[in-house]
């Protein structure tokens, strides 16, 4: 007779799970940060192995739809020879955006697991929640934040040197401020 599974035994093995994808997240979130991209990294998980992973690489294409999680689509979908993921979990370090959690919905993905909330554009609950609304023909169970020190943390980093190196290269700009060196009034993003 096969042992019974326990209800905690199985939680275990999914946050273990959970752990595993995001850390791969996170690795592919901090190569980001090497190239100078914002630090935003994602993969696909099936049965435990992992399909894809991927980066931002919007600066690095000059593409505005190369989001991590749209290239770890496109390679988890030529990995299983089909469009459709179902059964398939995404790790991401930041909440996907409209586009990115459309694709999702789109690709028929089982779960997000997301690192932080995008409190300017996510559309994982945030700022709207593409994954669950009725409307679509397909939701997606939305976890998250999840790991948020760690995700929270790389995209600060990359925000503080941002503003650091914009002080430096544009007080000479034009309405230029040491409160706002690009002379807007206007913050990079949300991540302070």
């Amino acid at each position: 007779m096969a042992p019974v599974e326990k209800p905690m035994d199985r939680l275990r093995a999914r946050l273990d799970e959970h752990r595993m994808g995001m850390s791969v997240a996170l690795e592919e979130a901090r190569h980001a940060l090497s190239i100078g991209e914002v630090p935003v990294g994602a993969c696909v998980v099936l049965d435990g192995e992992i399909l894809s992973r991927a980066c931002n690489l919007r600066e690095t294409l000059r593409d505005p739809t190369a989001h991590a999680e749209i290239i770890a689509l496109r390679r988890a979908a030529f990995m299983v020879g089909a469009w459709r993921l179902t059964g398939a979990t995404m790790y991401v370090t930041l909440e996907p955006c409209a586009m990115c959690a459309g694709a999702l919905v789109l690709a028929r993905i089982d779960r997000v697991v997301f690192g932080t909330r995008d409190p300017k554009a996510g559309a994982c609950g945030s700022v709207m929640d593409v994954p669950g609304n009725r409307s679509l023909n397909h939701r997606v169970e939305v976890i998250g934040p999840f790991m948020e020190e760690e995700c929270r943390e790389l995209l600060q980093e990359f925000f503080r040197s941002m503003r650091k190196d914009s002080r430096t290269d544009c007080r000479e700009m034009p309405g230029a401020t040491s409160k706002h060196p690009v002379g807007n009034g206007t913050m990079l993003n949300g991540f302070a």
